[in-house]
C-alpha cells in the first residue's frame, strides 16, 4: 500500500482501507481461481492497483457519470477506480464469468457499491456511457470499431476512452482518425515496471 499513499496522499481513510483489503482478498481467491497472473501477486499493488489508478492521474470521473471498463479481466482497472470515484457508476465487462463472480464477491465484501459487472461481449450490450477504460484487450483500431456504439450521443457527453497499454503502437494509432493523445506513464510513476507502460486517451 506504501506506493499507492505515495502517488495519492489524497486518499481518505475508508478509501485506503479498501484499497489495502484488496491484496488478501485477491491472494484467497487466486488460490481457488487464476484472477490474475500468480507471479504478479507479490507485485499487486504496483502492477495492477497503481496501473489502474494511472487513469484518474489524467481525468476525473464526474459524480454519476457511467465508465465502462472492456474486458476488465479481474478488475482492472475498474475496481480500483471505483473505490477512487465513489459517486462515479462502474460497469466491468467481461466474457469470462467466473472472474466476475470474483469481482462480485469481493465487491461486496469491501462494500464498493457503485459497480456492477456484466458477463458479454462488447457487441452484444447496449448500455450507454460516458468512459470507456480498458487495458490493451485488442489492438486499438478494433477496440474503438468494437465499443463507438456504447457512447451517449449527447453534447454533455465527453465519450473519452483511456486505454492502457505498453510496448509499441505507433502502426495502431495511424490506423486510427480519433484525436489521441499518449501519456508516458514513466514521466508520472518512477519505478521500473513503468519504462514501457502509456495511457492513450482517445477522443471520439
Amino acid at each position: 500500500m506504501d506506493i499507492i499513499e505515495k502517488y495519492f496522499p489524497e486518499l481518505s481513510y475508508e478509501q485506503k482501507l479498501k484499497l489495502k483489503e484488496l491484496k488478501p482478498n485477491y491472494k484467497d481467491w487466486n488460490q481457488k481461481i487464476n484472477v490474475i497472473s500468480r507471479k504478479d501477486i507479490d507485485n499487486f499493488y504496483e502492477r495492477h492497483v497503481l496501473h489502474s489508478l494511472a487513469i484518474a492521474k489524467v481525468v476525473t470521473f464526474e459524480n454519476e457519470s457511467r465508465i465502462i471498463d472492456v474486458g476488465t479481466g479481474g478488475g482492472f482497472p475498474g475496481l480500483p477506480l471505483a473505490i477512487l470515484f465513489p459517486n462515479a457508476n462502474f460497469t466491468l465487462l467481461d466474457s469470462i464469468g467466473k472472474k466476475l463472480k470474483v469481482i462480485d464477491e469481493i465487491a461486496s465484501k469491501l462494500e464498493i457499491d457503485n459497480i456492477e459487472t456484466v458477463h458479454s461481449r462488447i457487441e452484444d450490450i447496449s448500455i450507454k456511457c460516458d468512459y470507456i477504460i480498458s487495458r490493451a484487450v485488442t489492438n486499438l483500431p478494433k477496440f474503438i470499431n468494437l465499443t463507438k456504439h456504447l457512447f451517449k450521443k449527447n453534447e454533455k457527453s465527453k465519450a473519452s476512452i483511456f486505454y492502457l497499454k505498453g510496448g509499441d503502437f505507433e502502426n495502431e494509432l495511424k490506423q486510427i482518425h480519433q484525436k489521441s493523445k499518449v501519456i508516458d506513464l514513466n514521466q508520472i510513476f518512477e519505478e521500473e515496471f513503468f519504462e514501457t507502460k502509456k495511457l492513450i486517451e482517445i477522443s471520439t
